[in-house]
């Protein structure tokens, strides 16, 4: 992989890499995505991926064993259409990279214009010899086009050429748990000029319409009445026999127009994909690709972070930064960002808590306000759900308990660890809401909608803790933190702390409503039947009793109760032939290991940091950081920031630098799964809360800069309160 800053280039085929590729050269728009699968047959190993925003698949749980409160389904974003399909055979021979003779290759994602290329020249087992150059983008001014420039050149004599670009609907998910397609056929047509193909989704029941145009040249020259209709059981297309000379190029032009009824407001899903391929015929291919260009550089203009001295920096976090674009542009609510975005089938491209902790800070920066919003209230129109979550697990009077995973507010995922016991999720929403009036200063969201989310999840708080008579204290039983190689633990250090804040912040949100806008406050108590004076004083009791684990001779937090029960082994001490250990090891092993895949204590640390001294901080840095192994993607980010703070820029760099290029480098060894795009937005935190040390303190904001010492200059902007905040450090 060659280092570019403004570019992702491999410029070797290599067939053991093709999947890796296909999940690094995604190309999507927020509202679909595409992974970088060839556009021609290929036989080797491979992903076969298309996704859509907000259209989804309730696949039935599969569990060895089944458990009360466990969901019945696990949702999963669902592999479409594969409307970039197009077959070549030369004199009669298919053109495949898994069986041709590769003799040069290119491949190229230009992030600064949102264009993938790729160029090879191969010699196939009939010893022709072709040179084809694939340009392809998924417009972001044009919602629902993708378009595909195809060149095929006859290098060493003439040949017949046959091209067949098509549609194919009969596709399946990798992840399916029984193994079944999740789309119904319901029409399909093709004639010489375009196909058109509808599906609509089991259960769920959501329509989907790929309508193709096509344009055919000849060494520039239009060949007129070329194609022939193909059509098969949920597949349609056109094929075009042309004969070449030595040296002559056909040129394929496919538009597609992509509609569902999630991001569009019409029943005749056909008509809108039609006039969608048609409209981008008649502009054509170089048009629509300035028009890309042109918007994607607006775009960088707003949120470009630009690094001197170190063009690994450099292309790391453009990386993330284009890949968090092309996944969520926040102008639908109803959306949200997976995990995976529109790479991968991995977690099922459900919205996890990752959304509030870790992305939500990026788009208040660099998108604004409004899209910052959509995404509590995302949260927010599914307070209902998380209502009936907890009280599937037992809780009452509305408790809310956001899912771990969920694609409309429903909990989905099927672990038990997971879904009964990683609750910290509860809190990110709280601290979501929190660091959006803290940046935005909008308080005003609390009357509106915050107090009554806020509400549910203290309440949740306060029948999920424990009193202990053996103690005197409050305990919080049978959980899992963020470490996620530790399950079922009691009085998790960070848990207990999040919980406590989410009960003091509810408490205080509640009291500036009552003050500022008591009509507001009146109703809001009256629809959740809030007892003030026996609800307060609980809550205030559990505040004050709250037992949080730590070791007095070192001076720390601890993890969990009972943590320094474990063997203390360090991580420099691991043979790295054993990492992964999640790959290596047996889950029993890690288990009982110390090792932690994330700190749980250094994300509280992150968090508050305002509620710890500088020393408190150090102190616990170098215990946890020492015992992580970063098999999570949300791990490194937090340590980066952590470790500018305390002035140690070695480390921070070192985590900077895991964070920034975890798939670049593909450090979990896992990029073929997809990309880890929530985690990207940890990347951007990395720089700017942690090289830059940007802050807002009392409604402003202040930066406290600390760069590596080889960068010459880190330049930024930041959308801050209706104004764009431009930052240069040296």
């Amino acid at each position: 992989m060659m280092v570019h800053p403004w570019k992702i280039i491999e410029d070797t085929f290599i067939p053991e890499r093709v999947k890796a590729a296909e999940s690094l050269f995604s190309i999507g728009n927020g509202k679909m995505g595409q992974r970088a699968n060839f556009e021609e047959a290929y036989s080797g190993e491979t992903l076969q991926g298309s996704y859509i925003g907000g259209v989804y698949y309730p696949d039935k749980t599969r569990v060895g064993w089944w458990k009360n409160g466990y969901p019945e389904y696990f949702a999963k974003v669902l592999n479409s259409a594969f409307w970039i399909g197009i077959d070549v055979k030369i004199n009669g021979e298919t053109l495949d990279l898994h069986t041709a003779k590769v003799i040069d290759f290119y491949h190229e994602l230009d992030m600064q214009h949102g264009v993938l290329t790729r160029r090879f020249t191969a010699e196939l087992s009939n010893k022709i010899k072709v040179a084809v150059e694939a340009v392809r983008f998924v417009s972001i001014t044009r919602t629902g086009l993708g378009a595909i420039s195809y060149t095929v050149q006859a290098l060493n004599s003439a040949a017949d050429i046959e091209i067949t670009p098509f549609t194919d609907a009969g596709v399946k998910n990798e992840d399916a748990n029984y193994d079944e397609k999740f789309w119904d056929f319901v029409f399909q047509s093709a004639t010489p000029d375009h196909s058109t193909i509808v599906m609509q989704t089991k259960k769920t029941g959501f329509p989907v319409c790929w309508h193709s145009n096509y344009v055919l040249l000849l060494d520039g020259n239009p060949v007129e009445h070329a194609f022939v209709p193909v059509e098969k059981t949920a597949w349609a297309g056109a094929s075009a026999k042309v004969k070449v000379r030595k040296n002559e190029k056909v040129t394929l032009y496919k538009y597609t127009g992509i509609t569902n009824l999630q991001n569009r407001n019409t029943a005749d899903l056909a008509t809108a994909a039609k006039g969608i391929a048609d409209n981008a015929k008649e502009t054509g291919f170089l048009r629509l690709k300035e028009e890309q260009a042109g918007a994607w550089q607006e775009k960088w203009r707003h949120c470009d972070v630009e690094i001197g001295g170190d063009e690994k920096a450099q292309q790391g976090v453009r990386f993330c930064i284009f890949q968090l674009l092309q996944t969520y542009t926040g102008e639908d609510p109803r959306l949200n960002v997976g995990p995976k975005g529109f790479t991968g089938e991995k977690y099922g491209g459900s919205t996890y808590w990752d959304t509030e902790a870790y992305c939500l800070p990026f788009y208040l920066s660099t998108a604004g306000d409004e899209v910052a919003r959509n995404l509590l209230l995302y949260r927010h129109s599914q307070l209902p759900q998380a209502i009936d979550n907890a009280k599937k697990l037992g809780f009452t009077d509305g408790a809310a308990l956001y899912p771990m995973v969920t694609m409309n507010g429903e909990e989905c995922h099927n672990e038990w660890e997971i879904t009964f016991e990683e609750i910290h999720r509860n809190g990110a929403i709280a601290y979501a809401i929190f660091n959006y009036i803290r940046y935005t200063g909008d308080r005003d969201y609390l009357s509106t909608h915050g107090l009554e989310v806020l509400i549910g999840i203290a309440r949740f708080w306060a029948q999920r803790i424990t009193w202990s008579e053996e103690r005197g204290k409050y305990v919080m039983l049978g959980v899992t933190g963020p470490n996620e190689y530790e399950n079922n633990v009691n009085n998790n250090w960070y848990t207990n702390y999040i919980a406590c804040w989410c009960l003091r912040y509810t408490k205080e949100s509640m009291e500036w409503v009552r003050q500022n806008h008591a009509a507001c406050y009146d109703e809001i108590i009256k629809k959740t039947h809030f007892d003030e004076l026996n609800e307060w004083a609980q809550w205030d009791d559990i505040t004050t009793k709250m037992h949080f684990p730590r070791h007095e001779k070192l001076n720390i937090f601890l993890q969990q109760d009972g943590y320094m029960d474990k063997e203390q082994i360090l991580v420099k001490d691991l043979d790295s032939a054993q990492r992964p250990l999640n790959q290596k090891w047996s889950w029993d092993r890690i288990l009982r290991s110390c090792f932690i895949k994330q700190a749980d204590v250094l994300q509280g640390l992150y968090f508050f940091e305002d509620d710890f001294d500088e020393d408190a901080i150090r102190r616990n840095f170098h215990f946890y950081e020492a015992r992580t192994v970063h098999e999570s993607s949300l791990s490194p980010c937090v340590h980066a920031v952590l470790a500018a703070k305390i002035g140690d820029m070695d480390k921070a760099y070192e985590m900077y630098l895991r964070t920034s290029r975890l798939d670049l480098d593909d450090y979990n060894k896992e990029v073929g799964e997809g990309l880890h795009i929530t985690s990207m937005a940890g990347s951007w935190l990395a720089v700017i809360q942690g090289f830059a040390g940007m802050r807002v303190r009392d409604g402003q904001l202040t930066f406290n800069p600390r760069l590596p010492k080889h960068w010459t200059h880190l330049a930024f902007n930041v959308n801050f309160r209706g104004e764009i905040v431009h930052c240069k450090f040296d």
